[in-house]
């Protein structure tokens, strides 16, 4: 579970998120590795990329801080830059 403390505004973890979870931060461009397989996993997920209100979904700013505009810009990424 994330708490809100370890959530960045604009999407994704903040550096006390990331030391918590023990994870990096995200790569916003390139075809490193860790990217691709954002991309991949992501692009998977359903969900709504706005709410009710019409502001954008964690699932939304999570794509916008690894460097992609929506789900099909990081599933055509993946699909592109993956290993075969």
């Amino acid at each position: 579970m994330t708490l809100k403390k370890h959530q960045n505004p604009k999407g994704g973890l903040n550096a006390a998120g990331r030391k918590h979870f023990g994870v990096k931060a995200p790569i916003k461009t390139g075809t490193n590795p860790r990217r691709v397989s954002f991309a991949a996993r992501m692009a998977g997920n359903d969900g709504p990329l706005k709410n009710k209100k019409g502001e954008p979904t964690r699932l939304a700013l999570s794509f916008k801080a690894w460097g992609f505009r929506n789900r099909q810009s990081a599933r055509n990424f993946a699909n592109k830059h993956k290993k075969s």
